[in-house]
């Protein structure tokens, strides 16, 4: 079997992986301890990134002519990827956080749908909250509105009604006169 057969699963493996994911980040893991790469694997799997390490020349191959093209001029040295289908800030934020405790992890760059970022980039997409913290912080500030237009009349009501407010007011405007 020649060579180029054997490395067209792996190829077609990564090719598959990225079809439908909305962002891919590449780090370089020199360093991490076995204990460390374990924890990090663990944070990952829990957002639902998958993160695995290719050969550069694999990556190469199956990057190209998607959207992820971009990433080819960072592939230098060893390489891991992880990648999210669901939440496109998923990997970034997780391995930023990472990255806070174990210096040795760099983020290399970064596709975030469709969009080509560096490291630095990649550092910002991580402060941006996932995608549920967004439409929780939505839905509560849309909440409190009504929350309070609702105490507001609970209290109304508690005074005896729109009508007794309005009846001492009345009261008082005819002795003005």
């Amino acid at each position: 079997m020649a060579k180029v057969e054997l490395k067209k699963p792996i190829v077609d493996e990564i090719s598959a992986s990225i079809k439908d994911a909305q962002s891919v980040v590449l780090v370089d893991y020199r360093g991490l301890t076995v204990e460390q790469d374990t924890q990090l694997r663990k944070n990952l799997r829990e957002a639902g990134v998958t993160y695995k390490v290719y050969k550069n020349t694999f990556m190469n191959f199956a990057f190209k002519g998607t959207e992820f093209e971009g990433l080819t001029q960072y592939l230098e040295g060893p390489s891991a990827v992880a990648i999210s289908a669901d939440d496109a800030t998923a990997p970034a934020r997780v391995l930023a956080e990472f990255a806070k405790t174990a210096e040795n992890l760099e983020i290399k760059a970064g596709v975030v749908e469709g969009t080509v970022y560096d490291a630095k980039g990649i550092a910002s997409i991580a402060s941006i909250p996932s995608r549920d913290v967004l439409i929780s912080r939505l839905l509560g500030s849309m909440q409190s509105p009504i929350t309070n237009f609702a105490r507001v009349m609970n209290q109304l009501a508690e005074k005896g009604g729109a009508g007794a407010v309005e009846a001492p007011a009345a009261a008082e405007a005819p002795a003005a006169e």
